[in-house]
């Protein structure tokens, strides 16, 4: 039923997405998915299926797609528009800003072509992240809400340091990593 099916506003969020889900059976989250667009109810939607490397299982999931598709930036990483996210909470965004950040190097010279392609990529990785944990952040407010926080992963990194969740916290850490070198 759409209107149960949950909104994956770019390609990239739903990725993100698939890679958190672990297999029903085995906890695996290690999967291969394949993509396709498809017609629920008159609404587009898209379908992810694949199998556990480990276990077997037939894995799906299904999103509904926004009206406007955003295709992907050519330099930079796009996980949705002005809305928050209704697949991953701002708790999981700023856990996955920080996994993508420690990929990036303090000092990139000396890194050949392909290690600074990657470089650039794992920082836009990060500040796409802190963009969508500020999304959270209610006009007005100054720290995102405990409430906000819907899954095991995001609850356990508010707790960790709920100060971190504060717009003061989360622009000076967006402007950091925009500021970052290349």
């Amino acid at each position: 039923m759409p209107d149960t099916l949950p909104l994956a506003r770019t390609n990239a969020e739903a990725r993100l997405y698939l890679t958190l889900q672990p297999c029903p059976t085995c906890g695996e989250t290690r999967c291969q998915y394949r993509s396709a667009v498809i017609n629920i109810d008159g609404l587009l939607a898209s379908r992810y299926t694949g199998q556990c490397p480990t276990c077997g299982t037939a894995r799906e999931y299904e999103f509904l797609l926004p009206d406007e598709i955003l295709p992907p930036p050519a330099d930079s990483v796009r996980f949705g528009a002005g809305d928050p996210s209704q697949l991953l909470d701002p708790g999981v965004w700023l856990w996955y800003s920080d996994v993508a950040i420690r990929q990036v190097p303090a000092n990139p010279a000396g890194l050949d072509a392909e290690a600074r392609r990657k470089s650039r990529h794992a920082l836009a990785t990060a500040l796409a992240a802190v963009e969508e944990t500020l999304k959270f952040l209610p006009p007005g407010v100054d720290r995102i809400p405990e409430s906000a926080f819907t899954s095991q992963r995001g609850i356990d990194t508010y707790r960790q340091e709920p100060g971190r969740f504060t717009r003061p916290r989360l622009e000076a850490l967006r402007d950091t990593y925009a500021e970052y070198p290349r």
